[in-house]
């Protein structure tokens, strides 16, 4: 009996699924495998005086927990997951409240909270649930005719991004707001209401520039760097560009690239760069197709769509995964200015594999066959 109902739940499942996303997501979740692999054993044994595989074996108990994390989303009956948005958005969110009061501190930064078995970054669990929550409200019936809908959508995007320019996190303030602007564009907002917006950002962080320049004046050093290198020290930009010259396109082979061992957290933030030092710019470009054919796919779908809600919600989460991805790779490459974002499936850990991993459980459950037939 259970051993057919649990048969009759998987048929219906793999039925449903969009394939192509999934395997697509599996993909990038085992190449974050080996290339964590790649990039860690060294660090782990010959800085670190651990075993080889320590931070490998982590990788994988985050990955295997990420991927069961993925299916079980992609599971859902939809409309049983869009009841559960704004429950699981509150709590994120306050985990997120949470890291100035008892967050722990690294390198001048306070974005985590120890959990003792685990170490979480909370904005990156909440960031799928954001563009959710904003989407629901964009969505509401009773806002439908009025514009207020952008500015409560826009209202609850600065609430978090105060919270994170106290943490200080620019990179990731910039993804949000990046992420927003295409949600509510494809919403339908006026292009004035996102001017507007965007000008209260801009004065807003000047604000804060101005009045606290001891907290956030590394932004503008970060700027200065940017556009002139040789004013501040752009010593981790520099060589992760070095490495990708070397890599060439074939690379410098497994495990002989330098950049792991010369570059602070290059298995989180440069990810891509020992990427290309070691398998070459082929494997790059690889990696940046199969992002973009998830992209393509989820689009696709979405044009089909008539349900509004998963319509907007789908580009918002694909808008927020693509950003996600380029700022990564314009980091790496010295088109943006150093952000520390970290690179969806690849990149190190655990939080960070964690909120791939809704987001791609969700992306999967909004892209079924018959995700219509649940409404």
């Amino acid at each position: 009996m259970l051993k057919n109902l649990f048969n009759f739940k998987f048929d219906n499942y793999w039925r449903n699924i969009d394939k192509k996303i999934l395997f697509g997501f599996i993909i990038l979740f085992f190449l974050g495998l080996f290339f964590s692999f790649s990039s860690t054993s060294s660090l782990a044994g010959e800085r670190l005086n651990k075993t080889f595989y320590f931070f490998f074996t982590k990788h994988l108990m985050f990955t295997i927990f990420s991927l069961i994390i993925m299916f079980l989303i992609s599971a859902f009956e939809t409309s049983f997951l869009k009841k559960l948005i704004i429950p699981l958005f509150l709590i994120s969110f306050l985990l997120l409240l949470l890291v100035p009061i008892i967050g722990i501190e690294v390198k001048g930064a306070k974005r985590w909270l120890d959990l003792y078995f685990l170490r979480i970054q909370p904005i990156e669990l909440l960031k799928p649930f954001f563009i959710l929550a904003s989407v629901k409200i964009l969505t509401l019936e009773k806002f439908k005719n009025t514009q207020i809908k952008y500015l409560l959508s826009f209202l609850l995007l600065a609430s978090i991004i105060i919270l994170l320019i106290e943490q200080p996190d620019l990179g990731q303030s910039i993804l949000l707001i990046g992420s927003w602007i295409a949600t509510v564009f494809i919403a339908g907002v006026s292009l004035i209401y996102i001017l507007s917006f965007f000008l209260l950002f801009i004065l807003f962080l000047g604000s804060l520039l101005f009045f606290m320049p001891e907290k956030f004046g590394y932004i503008i050093n970060r700027l200065i760097t940017f556009f002139d290198p040789s004013k501040g020290d752009n010593f981790q930009s520099s060589k992760a560009l070095d490495a990708i010259k070397q890599g060439g396109l074939k690379g410098q082979g497994m495990g002989e690239g330098i950049l792991k061992d010369s570059v602070p957290e290059a298995h989180t933030d440069y990810i891509i760069a020992v990427i290309a030092e070691e398998f070459g710019s082929i494997a790059s470009i690889l990696i940046i197709t199969i992002f973009l054919y998830i992209a393509f796919r989820i689009i696709k779908i979405c044009v089909q769509k008539n349900d509004e809600f998963s319509k907007i919600s789908l580009c918002g989460l694909t808008s927020l995964l693509i950003f996600q991805t380029f700022i990564h790779i314009g980091v790496n490459t010295s088109l943006l200015p150093t952000t520390g974002m970290t690179l969806p499936f690849l990149s190190y850990g655990g939080s960070s594999l964690l909120g791939s991993a809704i987001l791609a459980g969700i992306i999967l459950n909004y892209t079924k066959i018959k995700f219509d037939i649940y409404d």
